[in-house]
């Protein structure tokens, strides 16, 4: 198989790091998020990793900040790409949330784009990053109704990307 980098995307709970997981059983995967340095610095200054609606504008709020004073964001993607295609993994995840970031990376690194959505599950609407997750053309969508058929999602999607 070739080398694979894929944009994931998807609500707050939506199952994306499910799926990613799911993939590793049939592809070696390295898993990566835009947001990480973004938490780093939150850590530093007060964030505990919660996940509500205030601390979910406060990190999509610092990284649009981070972004526009030093790009930290996407030159920490840079750096991950690079250190994905030196490595033997097959596929690459990056977690990206913004319509821009998003196609900036496909045209950058050649990726495809995932999103991953769940059945009865609302889109986080407090911050921009949350409230823009399916404002883009995506190459493959992924409903995540049930464990098993997210599991034979992932087997078909690995399939699929083989096929490429």
């Amino acid at each position: 198989m070739k080398k694979n980098i894929v944009i994931i995307n998807g609500t707050g709970g939506s199952g994306k790091d499910t799926f990613v997981q799911m993939v590793s059983k049939y592809a070696d995967v390295y898993n990566f998020s835009s947001i990480d340095k973004v938490k780093e610095i939150a850590r530093q200054i007060g964030w505990t990793g919660g996940k509500d609606e205030k601390d979910r504008k406060f990190l999509s709020d610092l990284k649009k900040l981070t972004t526009e004073y030093n790009d930290m964001s996407f030159n920490s993607i840079k750096v991950a790409v690079a250190s994905f295609l030196e490595s033997s993994l097959q596929i690459m995840f990056i977690h990206i949330r913004e319509p821009e970031e998003i196609e900036r990376a496909v045209l950058s690194f050649n990726a495809k784009t995932l999103l991953i959505k769940r059945v009865g599950l609302k889109n986080i609407q407090s911050n921009y990053s949350d409230a823009n997750v399916e404002n883009y053309d995506y190459d493959f969508v992924i409903t995540n109704d049930t464990l098993e058929g997210l599991e034979m999602s992932a087997k078909k999607f690995v399939e699929q990307l083989c096929k490429e």
